[in-house]
């Protein structure tokens, strides 16, 4: 995309665009030239592929953007590109060909995918040996509230982002937001941040009319509430705007689909991989330290706050107090056994049984013992939004280093933090890059980070 400084190549996208043209094509000539009329056949799919590319923003890639971002859409594109070759094979061709069809679709993806990371990571470098591809910046607000994007701008320079100078608002406010206006317009600045704690209504009203009336592009920081309710999703009632606070993504029916398929699959692969010899293993060694049931059954709050029970092997004594008092580091209830099977997060794999019945996933917010998820949703804000998705046996919040016991309220409130996040940017890919964090940190014997 050209930008108004010039400083933008505003052909990499149409670029992009003629390569996968010639990739796909390419491809389909050499790999399915059975077909009677074949640039009709290419004029389709390549139709086709950008129809699906366009509302999946297969090329809305930014300088932001993850690569985790951009493999998941790459994932979605290449699942409904093969369903629709495959359909399109059934009822266009006389002598249909599965195989043909899966080997161009996928040699047509790792092609286009290989070109797109290439120009992702090319840019990525260009921008830091030749400053170019860039774009500069102001900051506007109070030293905390601005400091941690200062920070991000100076030690990121691939992202492209060029601080010029930042304006704190500590004393003579009207001042320093006319300077900072004034300076952006006068150097030609592309972009102006500003921290929405700082500033009131009717200021930035002022500085959203200053930059829709001089072409600046305008960023507001949010405080840590507003990142908590960021993710908003915009709808039509006929003529009617609705905005919903929520756009909670594995509510809609594909993605409910997906997520429920990969979890069937998961938790068959362990309980029957798995499970199945290393519980008789687990109920000697349980059974011989201590005396109890192999299984520990607790009540704790699942989607929409509905309580279910959770399974874990058990790795305290018998006590009247296991769904009531948390477990501590010292805990003398917990059993030599025990220790291990917490340390290594064992103790977890009945849950397993749990994702099975549709009652947890294997990644979600990690649930809570009743009596302490009651205890949360009174004293932190936010907690109950963690209930609108199922919870899970590990989760983005524990990949962090927020797991086991909850020693202050920061630790509680980072946890809804990250589950919230991972809530408004679910993917499956996301899912499968937490299981393999959590499997890192199990091997690697960190205790405080799975």
């Amino acid at each position: 995309m050209k930008t108004k400084t010039g400083r933008y190549s505003g052909y990499i996208r149409p670029f992009s665009y003629l390569i996968d043209l010639i990739i796909i094509n390419v491809l389909a000539l050499y790999i399915m030239p059975f077909h009677s009329n074949e640039i009709y056949y290419a004029v389709f799919i390549s139709f086709t592929w950008f129809i699906i590319a366009a509302n999946l923003g297969f090329y809305e890639v930014y300088r932001y953007t993850k690569v985790i971002a951009i493999l998941n859409c790459t994932l979605k594109q290449g699942i409904l590109f093969t369903l629709f070759c495959l359909v399109l094979e059934y009822f266009y061709s006389e002598t249909a060909n599965q195989k043909a069809v899966a080997l161009f679709v996928v040699l047509s993806l790792v092609l286009i995918l290989l070109f797109k990371l290439s120009i992702y990571y090319f840019l990525r470098r260009f921008r830091v040996l030749f400053g170019g591809n860039s774009r500069t910046v102001v900051l506007l607000g109070n030293n905390k509230n601005i400091n941690p994007l200062k920070t991000f701008f100076t030690e990121n320079p691939d992202y492209g982002y060029k601080l010029i100078k930042a304006f704190t608002l500590e004393d003579h406010k009207k001042q320093r937001i006319d300077e900072c206006l004034s300076f952006a317009l006068e150097s030609k600045t592309d972009e102006i941040y500003c921290s929405m704690t700082d500033l009131s209504e009717s200021q930035i009203s002022d500085i959203i009319n200053f930059a829709d009336n001089n072409l600046k592009t305008l960023k507001f920081i949010p405080n840590e509430k507003q990142i908590l309710s960021r993710s908003v999703k915009f709808e039509y009632y006929d003529y009617i705007p609705i905005i919903s606070l929520r756009n909670i993504l594995q509510d809609e029916t594909l993605n409910k689909i997906i997520k429920r398929v990969f979890d069937l699959l998961f938790s068959i692969l362990i309980i029957v991989g798995l499970l199945s010899w290393l519980t008789p293993i687990l109920a000697i060694l349980i059974k011989w330290e201590s005396k109890g049931p192999l299984f520990f059954v607790q009540k704790r709050n699942g989607l929409n706050y509905k309580e279910f029970n959770c399974y874990k092997f058990r790795s305290m004594e018998v006590n009247d107090k296991a769904d009531l008092d948390l477990a501590s580091k010292n805990d003398v209830r917990i059993t030599k056994a025990g220790k291990f099977l917490r340390k290594t997060s064992i103790d977890e794999l009945p849950q397993f049984f749990n994702v099975l019945m549709g009652e947890m996933s294997v990644v979600g917010p990690r649930p809570h013992m009743v009596s302490v998820a009651n205890l949360y949703a009174l004293k932190v804000d936010k907690f109950m939004v963690r209930h609108f998705v199922k919870p899970g046996i590990t989760g983005l919040a524990q990949t962090k280093g927020f797991r086991g016991e909850v020693e202050s309220d920061e630790d509680i409130i980072n946890r809804v933090k990250y589950d919230i996040f991972y809530m408004e940017n679910w993917s499956i890919l996301l899912d499968i890059k937490i299981i393999f964090n959590t499997i890192f940190n199990t091997l690697k014997g960190d205790e405080k980070a799975y």
